[in-house]
């Protein structure tokens, strides 16, 4: 399922002639500013004033936790992921970026569910990325630490994705159009290709593949591979409340009739109505 909709990067560094394929993830899956801007949202609309501290579990190159630090000199982040190749990567290319902001980004490879130190105001876990926990204990146990690392009325903050086409062996293709990258290498145009090859509706499991074809017709075959288990809202909101969260809402992104997909805003909901796929956020207030 492609999850990005909404933005775009700047930047001034010449192009690679095959883009590494963090590149092409980032450009073609994470809405980063989208999703600061988000949080920044619903964290001011609930206390009234800006939120500073922010962790990113499952952060990957740390392209978002990295764009926190550089939108303000008050802000300060964690990042916590276990591939350590892939934390790596992300020093070498984002974080040089920051400057002197670097002291204010902290990057751990450890497990998430080992860490719920320093509190923060937001720990975020987004593109479906606890789904990698397929059962109640092990995700049940993953949230009740999460809660432990917030400070007095911190969020939680997940994406969730459904719909009728969901459960079924499909794919989605998508063209990329070229862009910067956060460090200023320019990306150019690709094609992303989201495969859902493999679902059991008895137990949930779900099997995914991330493809790129890049111009010329070379092809980056399962760039990505996800073995998931797909949790449904209400599944995560009473694990949500079985650990401790006093308030969860869930936030659906709107449908522009005209232009046939979704328009980017997303909108707090108690109901909405099915469709062949959707994409929410789940906030959970500690």
């Amino acid at each position: 399922m492609a999850r990005r909709s909404k933005t775009g990067r700047k930047g001034s560094k010449q192009p690679a002639e095959i883009p590494h394929r963090h590149y092409l993830y980032t450009a073609s899956v994470q809405s980063v500013e989208a999703d600061l801007g988000f949080f920044r949202r619903v964290y001011q609309k609930r206390h009234g004033r800006p939120f500073h501290r922010l962790r990113e579990d499952f952060c990957g190159t740390a392209a978002q936790v990295c764009a926190w630090v550089r939108r303000g000199p008050a802000n300060e982040a964690w990042g916590v992921d276990l591939d350590r190749a892939t934390l790596a990567w992300g020093l070498e290319h984002y974080v040089p970026v920051l400057g002197r902001g670097i002291s204010r980004l902290h990057l751990l490879c450890r497990d998430v569910r080992s860490v719920t130190a320093p509190k923060v105001d937001i720990v975020n876990a987004l593109n479906f990325s606890y789904s990698v926990f397929k059962t109640r204990e092990t995700l049940g146990g993953y949230f009740r630490q999460v809660r432990r690392s917030l400070a007095r009325g911190g969020a939680f903050i997940l994406d969730a994705w459904g719909g009728m086409e969901i459960m079924q062996e499909d794919q989605e293709v998508r063209k990329v159009e070229s862009e910067r990258a956060f460090d200023g290498t320019r990306i150019p145009a690709f094609t992303y290709i989201w495969e859902q090859a493999r679902f059991n509706p008895v137990d949930h499991h779900i099997v995914c593949h991330i493809h790129f074809r890049l111009r010329g017709g070379k092809k980056l075959r399962r760039a990505f591979t996800y073995d998931w288990r797909l949790w449904t809202l209400p599944e995560l909101t009473e694990l949500l409340a079985e650990a401790g969260f006093r308030e969860t809402q869930v936030y659906v992104d709107g449908w522009d009739e005209k232009a046939g997909e979704g328009d980017g805003i997303f909108r707090r909901r108690t109901y909405f109505e099915n469709q062949d796929a959707w994409i929410a956020y789940v906030v959970a207030w500690a």
